[in-house]
């Protein structure tokens, strides 16, 4: 439970926290809701409200890593537009970030939950461009609950519904959801890199 709440926070909060699992995490979170919440918290006995438990608690941990990396772009985010490139920081990463930020306005904050690698960091673009705190905020909530609400309900109803209906177990099949998962929400994330980048390195925010 606490090892899925930090890995949550970390890969908004923190910037090197890209190659994090986030989606699939949830999904994977959800079908086990009921466990983890009974280990760690003692459960109700109700499996929806456990579900609901499980996925609240992300939700507060996915607001405050949100926050922690708009703090981070305001106080010393342009510095990372002259930082070398490393094994766990490309600038690239922070360019299709903006982009992404430049394009869809406020609506990347949100938007950004569900997509890899642009989630850690739409935020600390967010900061760096001094947005709204406010607007930020709201905007960072609403993303938050529908991100780790969805994604932790669905792997919760369709572990029910594969087992009710077709007599599959999904925990015998962690493995494949993982890599469907990984491939479906970074799809669009390498589509964008390999086909829709721009000619021209972007150049970042002026001093």
């Amino acid at each position: 439970f606490w090892l899925i709440l930090f890995i949550i926070f970390a890969e908004t909060g923190l910037f090197v926290g890209f190659f994090l699992p986030g989606d699939s995490l949830l999904f994977v979170s959800g079908i086990y809701a009921v466990e983890i919440v009974k280990e760690s918290l003692g459960g109700t006995g109700n499996d929806l409200l456990d579900t609901t438990i499980l996925a609240s608690c992300i939700s507060l941990a996915a607001i405050i890593g949100n926050e922690v990396g708009y703090y981070f772009g305001v106080k010393t985010g342009p510095a990372l537009y002259k930082r070398p490139d490393t094994m766990l920081f490309k600038k690239k990463y922070l360019y299709q970030a903006h982009d992404f930020f430049e394009k869809h306005g406020s609506m990347a904050v949100i938007m950004a939950r569900f997509l890899p690698v642009v989630r850690t960091f739409t935020p600390i673009v967010a900061g760096i461009v001094k947005m709204d705190k406010k607007r930020f905020l709201l905007d960072n909530i609403i993303g938050a609950v529908l991100w780790s609400f969805s994604l932790v309900f669905a792997g919760h109803y369709l572990d029910k519904v594969f087992k009710d209906q077709f007599g599959i177990d999904l925990k015998s099949h962690l493995e494949w959801i993982i890599i469907i998962i990984v491939l479906v929400t970074t799809l669009p994330v390498l589509i964008k890199f390999v086909f829709g980048g721009p000619k021209e390195e972007p150049k970042g925010p002026q001093e």
